[in-house]
């Protein structure tokens, strides 16, 4: 069988339409956004940048998603633009 073909009609609602079919919703805590930076360690060695909280919520993005490493620091990177 082959594919059914549908006439658009309403060409601005059809492109409405495509754009909201890739949009992605994602919210992130006000406390998550002010504890993703580490803060002072008081220990020796290198300053870590990031926290533990950080860390563990960008994993489980990037396992939900099953996006690879690059793509994730994108996202993230696009997400934090926003806020």
């Amino acid at each position: 069988m082959s594919k059914p073909r549908y006439k658009t009609t309403n060409w601005k609602q059809y492109n409405k339409a495509l754009i909201n079919r890739g949009s992605l919703t994602f919210w992130i805590d006000e406390e998550t956004i002010a504890e993703w930076k580490q803060n002072k360690q008081g220990k020796r060695g290198r300053p870590r940048r990031f926290s533990d909280l950080a860390i563990t919520t960008a994993l489980m993005v990037k396992r939900i998603f099953s996006m690879p490493l690059r793509a994730l620091q994108g996202f993230l990177d696009s997400v934090f633009k926003l806020a």
